[in-house]
């Protein structure tokens, strides 16, 4: 394996170019992917510029990004860098500060570098496999809350474009019986976010019902270093194939999951066995 330190110093200085122009430059012309799905000029000049940094320190690493794709992950790609130019497009978009560029290294599936750089908050988060993960350079650890009545729980964003209607009826339900049982519910629209808070303790747990690998490998990493405990919703282990991501303090996993697990797709029928 590749020194994970030297990969992790490239990955800091790739990120820092996106917090920078995020700081710098206005979003620019914003054009639609899909239905209520964005992206702005600015998405596509980090994008190209971080992937170029990146190129010339690491010409032997292949790129997936958000924007324009570009590699493939999967068990059998030795290294790749996944990129979100800026997690939280339509936040930044109506400035409103819960964004981040998120840039993870992935190794035959699995997140060994990850950064996560929020510029309008000042923090930076970072993990390596096996190092460790931090916020500005202090090490950081999940909560110990083990009474979801006292757990604060965000959860990703709503589903748009084709089969949206399907999709959010779970996730009303999750959000519903979520509403019923814990301290506060939050949707902070950026899911590296969403698991940098988690590694913290900021938040206790957060469920994305969703699985993109520029979303979510470097947040996820960052919270396993973090000794928070990562998932799919059905609790079997988080990877890159898994269709949701959950985060939670190790004290609250287990009731966490048999809430949702007993989840009904039609959100006035919900009821916890």
């Amino acid at each position: 394996m590749k020194d994970l330190n030297d990969l992790l110093a490239i990955a800091l200085e790739a990120a820092d170019i996106g917090a920078k122009l995020m700081t710098t430059s206005a979003p620019g012309a914003v054009r639609a992917k899909g239905d209520r799905d964005y992206v702005t000029e600015l998405d596509v000049k980090i994008q190209h510029e971080i992937q170029a940094h990146l190129h010339r320190a690491t010409p032997d690493i292949d790129f997936l990004g958000e924007e324009e794709g570009g590699g493939t992950i999967d068990e059998s790609t030795e290294y790749v860098w996944a990129l979100d130019p800026i997690d939280g497009t339509s936040n930044f978009a109506h400035g409103i500060p819960l964004c981040a560029t998120s840039l993870a290294l992935v190794h035959r599936g699995e997140p060994v570098v990850g950064v996560i750089v929020a510029p309008f908050l000042n923090l930076r988060y970072h993990a390596t496999k096996g190092g460790g993960a931090y916020c500005n350079d202090k090490p950081i650890h999940a909560s110990e809350t083990t009474d979801l009545s006292r757990a604060i729980v965000s959860i990703g964003d709503y589903a748009t474009g084709p089969g949206a209607e399907e999709k959010n009826r779970r996730r009303f339900a999750v959000t519903q019986v979520l509403a019923e049982n814990v301290e506060r519910v939050r949707m902070f629209g950026a899911a590296s976010l969403d698991l940098a808070w988690v590694a913290e303790g900021r938040t206790d747990a957060c469920i994305i019902l969703s699985n993109k690998p520029w979303d979510t490998a470097a947040g996820t990493l960052v919270a396993l270093e973090g000794a928070a405990a990562t998932s799919d919703a059905n609790g079997s282990p988080h990877n890159l194939d898994s269709t949701s991501t959950v985060a939670a303090s190790k004290g609250l996993e287990h009731s966490l999951h048999v809430l949702t697990s007993n989840v009904s797709a039609t959100p006035n029928t919900l009821r916890m066995r």
